[in-house]
């Protein structure tokens, strides 16, 4: 059972961003959002949505993608990084969804976490928003969210996984997906988090840290001042 301010926080989020699940990388089935999500790996969102229209307008079918010429595909990936890799993972991918799974995306995350490329974090991606399993994604902002607000100490995104799953209930997995990824980008920023415009400044604990240091050296400054 979540605790009472786990509980707060999540209705502070319901009030902001609702309850609408959504994604925000473009596609229409699951191998084009596994294509999408492993190429925005270092990458944002927008930059692999401007990408992949001309993609899969090209490779139309994953045996396309797996007999794709991979200097040619690597130019057709190269403006979202590391474009070598993904290209060689993309393929390789392709390949072997159609030698071992009859070219179907599997919702299983063993079976996710065996293709070429895919993380538990991809994998999570495809069950959450193809499969509609409940699952949770931890990228750079739901880990720095997740720290900040409390739910964690960890810095590996797999123990971070597992502590939010036992924080947060079931029916919702999916949706602090969302909800920290978008407060991640619109408001707790890395490095300039908009503290003041936050309803959930009070719950930071990046925030409280400062101000108790703050207090911790104000007698100090006075200290000194009488000396």
């Amino acid at each position: 059972m979540a605790s009472s301010r786990t509980r707060e926080i999540l209705d502070i989020f319901r009030e902001m961003y609702s309850d609408e699940v959504r994604c925000y990388l473009t596609h229409e089935d699951a191998w084009q959002l596994l294509v999408a999500t492993i190429l925005s790996a270092q990458c944002t969102d927008a930059r692999v949505n401007m990408v992949t229209p001309s993609l899969f307008a090209k490779y139309p079918k994953i045996a396309d993608f797996a007999d794709a010429d991979i200097s040619e595909l690597e130019q057709d990936i190269r403006q979202t990084g590391f474009y070598h890799n993904k290209a060689k993972n993309i393929k390789a991918c392709a390949a072997m969804l159609l030698d071992e799974y009859d070219g179907i995306v599997p919702s299983d995350i063993d079976d996710l976490t065996r293709l070429p490329g895919v993380g538990r974090k991809t994998a999570n991606v495809i069950r959450g928003n193809i499969f509609g399993i409940e699952s949770i994604v931890v990228d750079t902002h739901v880990k720095r969210i997740s720290n900040r607000l409390g739910f964690t100490k960890e810095d590996d995104p797999v123990k971070i996984e597992y502590e939010l799953m036992k924080k947060i209930p079931k029916d919702q997995w999916i949706l602090i997906n969302i909800w920290f990824i978008t407060f991640g980008r619109s408001l707790c920023t890395a490095r300039s988090p908009k503290c003041q415009e936050c309803r959930l400044a009070g719950y930071c604990r990046d925030r409280q840290a400062k101000a108790s240091a703050k207090k911790q050296l104000l007698p100090q400054k006075d200290h000194h001042r009488k000396a």
